[in-house]
């Protein structure tokens, strides 16, 4: 079988890629290691997934034109139309989309949601080959083209690999791009989604605290997401309470904003680490999503970032030019480049902001503080601040 490109990988920002694709004229196919996702028989009836994200502007930009947004479920998804942060002396930092002149800052949305969205364009794509539930063998590189083998032996011949298979990414350690070590942030994510007391009004909270970062995202109604970074042995606490006891101390944490909390879906812990990588791309292979990077929850632009990656690399390959090989090694390197300042800036921020306020330093402390009350009198200040999130 061969193809001009391979993606390894149907999350969603492999999935997001194909999509974009599907006018390009280039045949594609798609290596997934699990069955297509599926909703539940009854939405209405399911159970909220835990696995939540804030799609920037910018992202929601994308996805309408890869034709996923159409297909999504409108009542599951949720604006935000200002967030709240709030530093642990008591300061404060607040970014309204009325002050910024945007519809909104984001809209918050399941996994499960978006993936099924995205599929329901993949499954009837006329360039796209879909290969499921599959598992990859072997990658050898060559001059002219790329050959994977899968574990059922199939081979598979392409111009281009691209490797969107997650943060341990199969395709990143087979060519050797992988060689970075990863940094351990000593943190875990742990999520969990809540009914409330009180109406949200489209208001996104952070609390930045002396042990973690608590951060509520709104969901359609009276319910919230939680997203929790905290030590290891905090996280294994928070997943060891009754589901009384982790709606009282979540609502706690939070200060009663939404008053009295009840946990709809259990709550799951996850890892936090940063991977920097000196590139992104060589001849015949290219990485995006959290193949490529890996950075701190606490702006909530892992996903976005991905999303960007995909989105420049649809413009590389359209831009192509004369040039027929989507795997050219030029080609390849100029999605490299243009993706490094982007990447860099959003892991450097997300790094610092995490050990700024993971500090016990009384002086750091009080500055951090003072830094966040003056910044929220200074409106060109946050405009600037917020301008990149929205892309």
């Amino acid at each position: 079988m061969e193809f001009d490109i391979v993606i390894v990988g149907g999350g969603l920002v492999g999935a997001s890629l194909a999509a974009s694709l599907r006018h390009s004229g280039l045949s594609l196919a798609l290596v997934e290691s699990q069955c297509s996702p599926a909703l539940p028989e009854d939405p209405e009836l399911a159970d909220w997934d835990p696995r939540i994200y804030a799609i920037s502007p910018g992202s929601r930009r994308f996805l309408e034109e890869a034709g996923a947004w159409d297909h999504l479920a409108t009542h599951r998804v949720a604006p935000v139309e200002e967030m709240r942060v709030f530093g642990d002396e008591g300061a404060k930092l607040k970014f309204s989309a009325y002050e910024m002149g945007v519809p909104e800052l984001a809209c918050i949305l399941e996994n499960r949601e978006l993936q099924h969205a995205l599929w329901q364009i993949l499954r009837h794509q006329d360039n796209l080959t879909l290969l499921q539930p599959a598992r990859c063998a072997s990658l050898n590189v060559g001059e002219h083209s790329a050959e994977l083998e899968l574990q059922d032996g199939l081979r598979i011949k392409a111009k281009l690999v691209v490797g969107a298979d997650g943060r341990d990414s199969w395709v990143r350690n087979q060519v050797g791009l992988g060689t970075s070590t990863p940094v351990d942030y000593r943190q875990h994510g742990v999520v969990a989604n809540f009914t409330t007391e009180l109406p949200h009004r489209g208001i996104a909270y952070q609390w930045f605290q002396p042990d973690g970062i608590l951060a509520l995202l709104p969901l359609p109604g009276n319910r919230v997401s939680m997203v929790w970074s905290v030590s290891p042995e905090d996280s294994a606490g928070l997943l060891a309470l009754t589901r009384e006891e982790l709606s009282a101390k979540v609502a706690a944490a939070a200060q009663h904003t939404l008053g009295e909390m009840q946990v709809v879906t259990p709550a799951a812990a996850f890892p936090l680490r940063l991977l920097v990588l000196p590139k992104i791309a060589a001849p015949r292979i290219a990485l995006i999503g959290d193949a490529a990077h890996n950075m701190h929850p606490l702006a909530g632009q892992g996903v976005n970032t991905g999303f960007r990656d995909a989105q420049q690399l649809v413009q590389t390959l359209l831009e192509r030019g004369g040039c027929a090989d989507c795997g050219d090694a030029q080609l390849l390197r100029r999605y490299d480049r243009k993706r490094k300042e982007d990447i860099y800036s959003m892991q450097a921020t997300t790094y610092g902001l995490k050990h700024l306020f993971n500090n016990d330093d009384p002086i750091l402390r009080k500055l951090r503080n003072l830094g966040m009350d003056a910044t929220n009198h200074l409106t060109p200040l946050k405009k600037l601040l917020v301008q990149h999130a929205l892309n």
